[in-house]
């Protein structure tokens, strides 16, 4: 008898696409009639899936479709008090305008007198973060490290190609699909790449994923998801980012001179990639279609022909 899917797992990932259509459906007709008015009796409320510092996240059912859905809560007062409104509105606009299939999705959103509320696709292993910390000596081996780079790398180059930076890839803001793939989320920190949005007064994003520009508080454009990108290989392969310190001075002062130490089990190729990636000038960082062809991702996971591989810049 030879080897097959279990028949309860092919047919629980058809019944979830056949639901995940039923919404977008569902979605659309009620934009086509004029009726995108959602409220939370739509749903069927579940279990929570996280806490923030705004609000929390359940896992929750639309009633018609049955889809299985993230319902983000967002308390008004606590974004008004944060002065929080204008970047959930980009956050907003930004997410539900991207689509690929490595970006977790904004299927809706909908508000009431004291909170807003943001339908999401449901990502049901989680963060990446925690499975990481579940791994033998907290890190990945080469080849699953591989698959995840590259489909986070193939993310970002869909958000760069409608000129949206990210600003803030780390495990926490990165969930796994059922089927065991890459999801980019939290778009908080997003913005349009346009003359009118390099420039930052404050430092956006996570202490030890900082591009070196955003230490010195420059001109930053999409390149410093770039910089995360090889952190975020780094901290995949070893458990731990490159640069973290004792202090906030001490972490920016290795950020700003990228010397990278490598344990001795990280491997050649590896070390190749994060070290193209992790360059103090922007210019000379790897760009992510050279990350989706370099040696270690294309060693551990192999594009289906050569047609598929994404053309390096000229």
């Amino acid at each position: 008898m030879s080897r097959m899917e279990p028949p309860q797992q092919t047919s629980l990932a058809h019944e979830t696409e056949l639901m995940e259509r039923r919404m977008l459906e569902e979605i659309k007709r009620r934009r086509d009639a004029g009726q995108d008015s959602w409220a939370l009796e739509d749903f069927e409320i579940g279990c929570p899936l996280g806490r923030g510092k705004f609000g929390r996240v359940y896992l929750a059912r639309e009633k018609i479709t049955k889809y299985p859905v993230a319902l983000k809560l967002l308390v008004k007062n606590e974004l008004v008090k944060h002065e929080m409104e204008e970047q959930l509105t980009r956050e907003i606009e930004i997410q539900s305008h991207l689509k690929h299939e490595n970006i977790l999705q904004l299927l809706t959103y909908f508000v009431d007198e004291k909170r807003v509320f943001l339908v999401l696709e449901y990502a049901s292993k989680g963060e990446l973060f925690r499975e990481l910390n579940a791994q033998k000596h907290r890190r990945f081996e080469e080849p699953k490290c591989a698959k995840y780079i590259y489909q986070v790398a193939s993310a970002l180059q869909a958000c760069h190609d409608c000129q949206v930076i990210h600003r803030d890839i780390k495990p926490e803001n990165i969930l796994i699909s059922a089927r065991g793939d890459i999801k980019i989320a939290d778009f908080g920190w997003s913005v349009h790449n346009s003359s009118q949005t390099k420039r930052r007064k404050t430092i956006c994003g996570t202490e030890h994923y900082l591009a070196p520009e955003m230490v010195k508080n420059m001109e930053h454009t999409h390149l410093v998801d770039n910089w995360c990108v090889g952190i975020l290989c780094y901290e995949l392969l070893v458990g731990r980012t490159p640069f973290e310190s004792k202090s906030s001075p001490e972490a920016f002062r290795r950020i700003c001179k990228a010397h990278i130490d490598f344990p001795p089990y990280i491997g050649t190729l590896a070390r190749d990639l994060i070290t193209k990636l992790l360059q103090v000038k922007p210019e000379d960082r790897l760009c992510l279609k050279e990350v989706m062809m370099h040696p270690f991702i294309v060693k551990h996971w192999p594009l289906k022909s050569v047609d598929d591989a994404p053309k390096p810049a000229k």
